[in-house]
């Protein structure tokens, strides 16, 4: 692609991504932000009789402009860089138009970059977790995200290459399934950590990390449905030119004859 295609690209991934932000941040004001309140009640509960240092961020703060400046940033950056993938998969991966490619880069970023490392280290609200291992933690979560997009990576190409003896469905299936397999491997060998207190009610976890997995649904599908029709707008008329163009031709030749 052109450089000014990148770029015009790039500037419209961001701005998908700040849409998708902005849309992320109401679902986790609304759903999330009461779920982290009644685990820090919890925490302090437990622990009043050891005394507490005074708050550097108050509360409020978190979860309002703190809130917003970490979604937000987190939906640019995001944006910016699945423009950059776009950039790369339109026409490699298939006979997809801008808007298909921008949903199938969408969805596979929320499986590979958040469902498949959840599944293995799912979000934890505060009181829950040792913080003698909470660096151990995250450095294996952020492991698990690596392998997952390196692998789906290694999938894609590993099913295009069966694909001209396979045919493209029984290579997609069979590159699905390895992928799955080896990502299982991973789940096995990798360290599980099972820190969560028996006085911690079981239905507030379950609803904290729902409500992170609703935020990163709510942001990568706002993201695709976004970018995808600003794609559209980009690229879709140089299409409808061409096509023109070419049925014309087609007309004249088709009279001269």
């Amino acid at each position: 692609m052109k450089s000014i295609s990148v770029r015009a690209l790039l500037v419209r991934g961001m701005l998908a991504g700040l849409a998708a932000g902005a849309l992320a941040l109401v679902v986790a004001y609304f759903l999330g932000e009461s779920r982290v309140d009644a685990a820090i009640a919890l925490e302090e509960a437990h622990s009043h009789d050891h005394g507490g240092g005074e708050e550097l961020v108050s509360r409020t703060m978190q979860s309002t402009a703190g809130l917003a400046t970490g979604v937000l940033v987190f939906g640019v950056a995001i944006g910016g860089i699945a423009a950059l993938v776009f950039c790369y998969a339109l026409g490699r991966i298939g006979r997809f138009g801008p808007r298909a490619t921008a949903a199938l880069i969408a969805g596979a970023a929320l499986l590979t970059v958040y469902i498949v490392p959840f599944l293995k280290y799912p979000a934890n609200p505060p009181a829950v977790g040792n913080p003698d291992t909470i660096g151990r933690r995250t450095a294996l979560f952020f492991l698990m995200v690596a392998l997952s997009v390196l692998l789906a990576v290694a999938a894609v190409i590993f099913g295009k290459r069966l694909a001209p003896r396979l045919g493209n469905w029984n290579a997609t299936i069979t590159a699905s399934a390895a992928y799955v397999v080896v990502i299982g491997v991973a789940y096995a060998f990798l360290p599980s950590f099972n820190e969560v207190g028996k006085d911690f009610p079981a239905g507030l976890l379950w609803e904290f990390r729902l409500a992170t997995l609703a935020v990163q649904a709510t942001a990568w599908i706002t993201f695709g449905l976004v970018f995808g029709w600003l794609t559209e707008r980009l690229l879709g008329p140089r299409t409808d030119s061409v096509r023109t163009g070419n049925s014309a031709a087609n007309r004249a030749a088709t009279a001269a004859g």
